[in-house]
Protein backbone atom coordinates (compact mmCIF):
# COMPACT_ATOMS: atom_id res chain seq x y z
CA UNK A 1 0.00 0.00 0.00
CA UNK A 2 1.29 3.33 -0.78
CA UNK A 3 0.92 6.98 0.46
CA UNK A 4 -2.37 7.73 -1.69
CA UNK A 5 -4.07 4.24 -1.17
CA UNK A 6 -3.73 4.90 2.74
CA UNK A 7 -5.01 8.14 2.58
CA UNK A 8 -7.86 6.73 0.65
CA UNK A 9 -8.71 4.20 3.31
CA UNK A 10 -8.41 6.96 5.72
CA UNK A 11 -11.09 9.15 4.21
CA UNK A 12 -13.41 6.78 3.72
CA UNK A 13 -13.15 4.98 7.09
CA UNK A 14 -13.42 8.80 8.55
CA UNK A 15 -16.47 9.32 6.08
CA UNK A 16 -18.66 6.72 6.95
CA UNK A 17 -18.01 7.40 10.79
CA UNK A 18 -18.66 10.80 10.54
CA UNK A 19 -22.09 10.15 8.57
CA UNK A 20 -23.00 7.29 10.90
CA UNK A 21 -22.46 9.94 13.71
CA UNK A 22 -24.31 12.67 12.58
CA UNK A 23 -26.91 10.60 11.60
CA UNK A 24 -27.40 9.15 15.21
CA UNK A 25 -26.87 12.50 17.18
CA UNK A 26 -29.57 14.29 14.85
CA UNK A 27 -32.05 11.55 15.09
CA UNK A 28 -31.56 10.26 18.36
CA UNK A 29 -32.22 11.53 21.41
CA UNK A 30 -29.06 10.43 24.47
CA UNK A 31 -29.83 7.23 26.17
CA UNK A 32 -32.21 5.91 22.82
CA UNK A 33 -31.80 2.87 21.07
CA UNK A 34 -33.40 0.50 18.94
CA UNK A 35 -33.25 -3.21 18.70
CA UNK A 36 -31.89 -4.70 14.91
CA UNK A 37 -31.11 -7.99 16.62
CA UNK A 38 -31.74 -9.31 20.02
CA UNK A 39 -27.78 -9.26 20.68
CA UNK A 40 -27.52 -5.74 18.93
CA UNK A 41 -28.67 -2.82 19.45
CA UNK A 42 -28.35 0.92 17.70
CA UNK A 43 -28.05 2.47 21.45
CA UNK A 44 -26.93 6.62 21.21
CA UNK A 45 -24.79 7.29 23.74
CA UNK A 46 -21.47 10.42 24.80
CA UNK A 47 -18.51 10.13 25.72
CA UNK A 48 -16.59 12.72 27.34
CA UNK A 49 -13.37 10.79 27.95
CA UNK A 50 -11.14 7.78 26.42
CA UNK A 51 -11.87 4.51 26.01
CA UNK A 52 -14.41 3.24 28.70
CA UNK A 53 -15.15 6.39 29.40
CA UNK A 54 -11.84 6.82 31.37
CA UNK A 55 -11.42 10.79 31.92
CA UNK A 56 -8.55 12.69 32.50
CA UNK A 57 -8.94 14.33 35.99
CA UNK A 58 -9.46 18.52 36.74
CA UNK A 59 -10.50 21.75 35.08
CA UNK A 60 -9.12 21.17 32.08
CA UNK A 61 -8.99 17.65 32.06
CA UNK A 62 -11.05 17.11 28.28
CA UNK A 63 -8.99 19.81 26.86
CA UNK A 64 -5.94 17.48 27.94
CA UNK A 65 -7.19 14.93 26.69
CA UNK A 66 -8.03 16.44 23.06
CA UNK A 67 -4.72 18.18 22.20
CA UNK A 68 -2.76 14.64 23.19
CA UNK A 69 -5.14 12.64 20.33
CA UNK A 70 -4.10 15.49 17.93
CA UNK A 71 -0.21 15.02 19.06
CA UNK A 72 -0.78 10.97 18.76
CA UNK A 73 -2.42 11.42 15.43
CA UNK A 74 0.59 13.19 14.18
CA UNK A 75 2.80 10.78 15.55
CA UNK A 76 0.77 7.90 14.19
CA UNK A 77 0.59 9.77 10.90
CA UNK A 78 4.73 10.05 11.10
CA UNK A 79 4.85 6.31 11.84
CA UNK A 80 2.50 5.11 8.91
CA UNK A 81 4.99 7.54 6.26
CA UNK A 82 7.58 5.98 7.82
CA UNK A 83 6.45 2.78 7.33
CA UNK A 84 5.38 2.58 3.48
CA UNK A 85 8.86 4.36 2.80
CA UNK A 86 10.63 1.71 4.28
CA UNK A 87 8.48 -0.83 2.72
CA UNK A 88 7.75 -2.25 6.06
CA UNK A 89 5.26 -5.46 6.36
CA UNK A 90 2.05 -4.92 4.37
CA UNK A 91 -0.07 -6.04 7.96
CA UNK A 92 1.74 -3.60 10.15
CA UNK A 93 0.99 -0.43 7.43
CA UNK A 94 -2.79 -1.71 7.41
CA UNK A 95 -2.80 -1.85 11.30
CA UNK A 96 -1.17 1.65 11.45
CA UNK A 97 -3.80 2.66 8.88
CA UNK A 98 -6.54 1.87 10.56
CA UNK A 99 -5.65 2.70 13.86
CA UNK A 100 -4.65 6.24 12.25
CA UNK A 101 -8.66 6.56 10.55
CA UNK A 102 -10.18 5.78 13.81
CA UNK A 103 -8.00 8.36 15.87
CA UNK A 104 -9.11 11.01 13.26
CA UNK A 105 -12.62 9.87 13.25
CA UNK A 106 -12.69 10.43 17.24
CA UNK A 107 -10.64 13.16 17.62
CA UNK A 108 -12.98 15.02 15.10
CA UNK A 109 -16.07 14.71 17.56
CA UNK A 110 -13.65 16.23 20.46
CA UNK A 111 -12.14 19.34 18.35
CA UNK A 112 -15.96 20.29 16.77
CA UNK A 113 -18.97 19.08 18.12
CA UNK A 114 -19.16 20.60 20.31
CA UNK A 115 -19.00 24.19 18.50
CA UNK A 116 -21.55 22.32 15.91
CA UNK A 117 -24.09 20.75 17.88
CA UNK A 118 -26.73 21.55 20.77
CA UNK A 119 -27.76 19.17 23.49
CA UNK A 120 -29.20 15.89 23.46
CA UNK A 121 -30.42 15.15 26.78
CA UNK A 122 -34.57 15.29 26.46
CA UNK A 123 -34.36 15.95 22.64
CA UNK A 124 -32.98 15.08 18.98
CA UNK A 125 -29.68 17.68 18.39
CA UNK A 126 -29.45 20.04 15.55
CA UNK A 127 -26.47 20.66 13.83
CA UNK A 128 -25.16 23.80 13.28
CA UNK A 129 -27.19 24.80 16.30
CA UNK A 130 -27.12 28.63 17.79
CA UNK A 131 -27.46 27.17 21.15
CA UNK A 132 -24.47 24.67 21.40
CA UNK A 133 -23.61 22.69 23.94
CA UNK A 134 -19.41 22.87 24.17
CA UNK A 135 -16.59 24.76 23.47
CA UNK A 136 -13.44 23.91 20.70
CA UNK A 137 -11.68 20.99 22.26
CA UNK A 138 -14.53 19.74 24.61
CA UNK A 139 -16.73 18.24 21.90
CA UNK A 140 -18.11 14.59 22.98
CA UNK A 141 -17.85 11.54 21.32
CA UNK A 142 -20.64 9.76 19.94
CA UNK A 143 -20.86 6.02 20.32
CA UNK A 144 -23.82 4.01 19.19
CA UNK A 145 -23.14 0.45 18.43
CA UNK A 146 -23.98 -2.15 20.85
CA UNK A 147 -23.63 -5.65 20.93
CA UNK A 148 -25.05 -7.30 24.55
CA UNK A 149 -24.48 -10.91 23.21
CA UNK A 150 -25.42 -11.97 26.71
CA UNK A 151 -27.65 -9.99 28.98
CA UNK A 152 -29.12 -12.01 32.23
CA UNK A 153 -29.20 -13.20 35.51
CA UNK A 154 -26.48 -15.15 36.89
CA UNK A 155 -26.97 -18.42 38.46
CA UNK A 156 -27.04 -18.41 42.37
CA UNK A 157 -24.18 -21.14 42.70
CA UNK A 158 -21.66 -18.60 41.16
CA UNK A 159 -19.27 -17.32 43.51
CA UNK A 160 -19.84 -13.13 44.11
CA UNK A 161 -21.57 -12.25 41.43
CA UNK A 162 -24.30 -15.12 41.21
CA UNK A 163 -28.10 -13.56 40.92
CA UNK A 164 -26.61 -10.22 40.07
CA UNK A 165 -27.24 -9.21 35.67
CA UNK A 166 -24.38 -9.47 34.01
CA UNK A 167 -23.94 -8.41 30.21
CA UNK A 168 -21.37 -9.41 27.79
CA UNK A 169 -20.65 -7.69 25.68
CA UNK A 170 -21.19 -4.14 27.33
CA UNK A 171 -19.13 -1.22 26.00
CA UNK A 172 -20.63 0.85 23.61
CA UNK A 173 -18.75 2.10 20.61
CA UNK A 174 -18.62 3.40 17.01
CA UNK A 175 -17.03 3.28 13.55
CA UNK A 176 -13.66 4.55 14.59
CA UNK A 177 -13.24 2.39 17.87
CA UNK A 178 -13.82 -0.55 15.39
CA UNK A 179 -10.91 0.41 13.00
CA UNK A 180 -8.74 1.18 16.10
CA UNK A 181 -9.26 -2.34 17.61
CA UNK A 182 -8.84 -4.54 14.60
CA UNK A 183 -5.44 -2.22 13.56
CA UNK A 184 -4.20 -3.00 17.31
CA UNK A 185 -5.85 -6.54 16.51
CA UNK A 186 -3.95 -7.19 13.56
CA UNK A 187 -0.73 -6.31 15.50
CA UNK A 188 -1.57 -8.52 17.94
CA UNK A 189 -2.30 -11.67 16.11
CA UNK A 190 0.02 -11.09 13.23
CA UNK A 191 3.28 -9.48 15.60
CA UNK A 192 5.97 -11.53 13.99
CA UNK A 193 5.36 -10.74 10.47
CA UNK A 194 4.27 -6.70 11.29
CA UNK A 195 7.51 -6.61 13.04
CA UNK A 196 10.03 -9.34 11.76
CA UNK A 197 13.32 -7.29 12.39
CA UNK A 198 12.60 -6.71 16.02
CA UNK A 199 11.20 -10.66 16.09
CA UNK A 200 14.68 -11.49 14.58
CA UNK A 201 16.80 -9.32 16.86
CA UNK A 202 15.16 -10.13 20.07
CA UNK A 203 15.76 -14.25 19.39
Amino acid sequence: MNIKKAAIVVFVILLIDQISKIYIKTNFQLGEAIDVFSWFKILFIENEGMAWGAKIPGAYGKEILTSFRVVAIIAIGYWLNSSIKEKAPQVLIWSVTLILAGAIGNTVDSLFYGLIFDDSLGNVASIFAEDNYGTFLKGKVVDMLYFPLYDSILPEWIPVWGGERFVFFEPVFNIADTAISIGFGLLIVFNKKAFPKETKKKN
